[in-house]
């Protein structure tokens, strides 16, 4: 890549909201607003949300209201048949037209309607922590990836000033070895220096042309898109937390437990497995049915000039009949059928359960390590930040020693090396912070999009 390609790219990068000033800087909640409402994970979560909110109401429907059908036919004859009047065998051809309406409700089915409302709530309570959990996934991975690309456009701007700090001290070596205060070895060195800082550079560009290319991928950003995000952030000093003691952890614990998305699809699995045993266990018992209906018909024979057909509504009127059905029904045998399902569905209970068990101790884990990485974290940004301070203090002043001749070019490079290295591991150790940082936040009751 030529220099002045280089150049322009981290003019557009790092200027920014000066060069783009009509283009739009992104903040870390910036970039996870636009991942979530981009996501196709979180579409298809609406669409199962929306399946969820189907079943609720057919099963509020089947609970409360009875099921209706109506039905209605016309045929024409023109063989032997009854004939409805007389009700005598007649060959001569006819026309028949029946209209009928019915209605049916279960009074009783084991509890199944009621069991069925209790499932279809926690389903439907359940479709929204599963949307919760979805966001949280897409909000964790933007995170990182955000953190990545700070980490490499500040790594990238570090090196930037390092290579020119290097350019500096070999022009100054070039100028000493002019007046003969340095040999030829000690140019050499710093060429080798300045090479070496180079190279540092653009493999950091790359890096960070790759971070990118990650966070656009999560967030669904077009890749050939310019995006611009905020990384001011990452030069200011963090005010880290002190480690928490074990009744805060345990606190936090039981927070995560009550709230988080897993834990309650955890629950609501295992407890819509028991009630779908106790529904199966009630199919054992009789069920209650009540009917009801009504019927009517017409008929005539056409080509018939000596028959005189009863008018339409009058025989509507005439044939019309109402009947009311109470069916109680009582299982037998049925091939232990029923036996067999209360079986699979008491094994489903105890898997569920297990899984719920489980999930609880997973959670649990996951909070004291998330609480330890955010302790451990905040411990080496205090003890990374002030190695910085004291290698930038020492840099300041090997690098006065070497404009006086008083330290080699290989003692000049370890101290630069050394800076350099402490700048960038306090970067790192920042950047980590502050997302152990954040994990612990959101396991203490504050989703990702709700921290600021």
């Amino acid at each position: 890549m030529k220099k002045s390609v280089l150049i322009g790219f981290f003019a557009a990068l790092f200027v920014g909201a000066v060069v783009h000033a009509e283009q739009r800087v992104y903040s870390l909640k910036d970039c996870m607003r636009y991942a979530v409402d981009n996501s196709m994970d979180m579409k298809v979560q609406a669409a199962n949300m929306d399946d969820d909110r189907i079943a609720r109401r057919d099963a509020i429907l089947a609970a409360f209201t009875p099921s209706v059908s109506g039905a209605a036919h016309a045929y024409s004859n023109f063989g032997r048949a009854i004939d409805p009047e007389t009700n005598t065998y007649v060959s001569i051809a006819s026309f028949n037209n029946a209209y009928s309406v019915s209605a049916g409700i279960d009074l009783f089915n084991g509890f199944s309607a009621v069991n069925n409302l209790k499932i279809t709530k926690m389903a439907r309570d359940m479709g929204f922590s599963e949307r919760q959990q979805t966001e949280d996934k897409i909000c964790l991975a933007t995170m990182e990836a955000y953190y990545n690309v700070v980490y490499y456009t500040q790594l990238a701007k570090i090196l930037e000033s390092q290579v020119q700090t290097a350019s500096d001290a070999l022009h100054l070596a070039r100028r000493q070895e002019e007046l003969g205060q340095k040999g030829y070895a000690d140019v050499v060195q710093m060429e080798a220096d300045l090479a070496d800082k180079e190279y540092q550079r653009q493999t950091a560009e790359n890096s960070l042309l790759d971070a990118y290319i990650t966070l656009k991928d999560i967030m669904f950003w077009p890749i050939d898109e310019e995006l611009l995000i905020d990384d001011s952030f990452a030069e200011d000093t963090a005010e880290v937390d002190l480690p928490d003691n074990s009744d805060a952890t345990a606190e936090i614990t039981e927070q995560a437990k009550k709230w988080l998305p897993e834990a309650f699809i955890a629950k609501g699995n295992m407890d819509n497995a028991l009630c779908e045993l106790r529904t199966a266990k009630w199919q054992l018992a009789p069920s209650l049915h009540l009917y009801a209906g009504w019927s009517s018909s017409y008929y005539t024979y056409p080509g018939q000039p000596d028959y005189v057909t009863t008018p339409f509504w009058k025989q509507i009127s005439s044939n019309s009949g109402e009947y009311v059905q109470l069916t109680l029904s009582i299982p037998v045998f049925d091939r232990l059928s029923r036996y067999s399902t209360i079986a699979r569905k008491k094994n489903e209970w105890k898997r569920y359960e297990a899984e719920y068990d489980r999930t609880m101790r997973n959670v649990e884990a996951e909070v004291k390590r998330a609480v330890q990485d955010r302790n451990g974290a905040s411990a080496a940004y205090v003890q990374a930040e002030r190695r910085a301070a004291v290698q930038e203090e020492a840099f300041r002043l090997n690098a006065k020693k070497f404009e006086q001749g008083l330290i080699s070019s290989i003692e000049y490079k370890t101290a630069s090396n050394d800076y350099l290295n402490a700048k960038a591991e306090r970067l790192n150790a920042l950047l980590k912070y502050y997302l152990k940082k954040r994990v612990v936040t959101y396991y203490s009751g504050i989703p990702y999009m709700n921290q600021e």
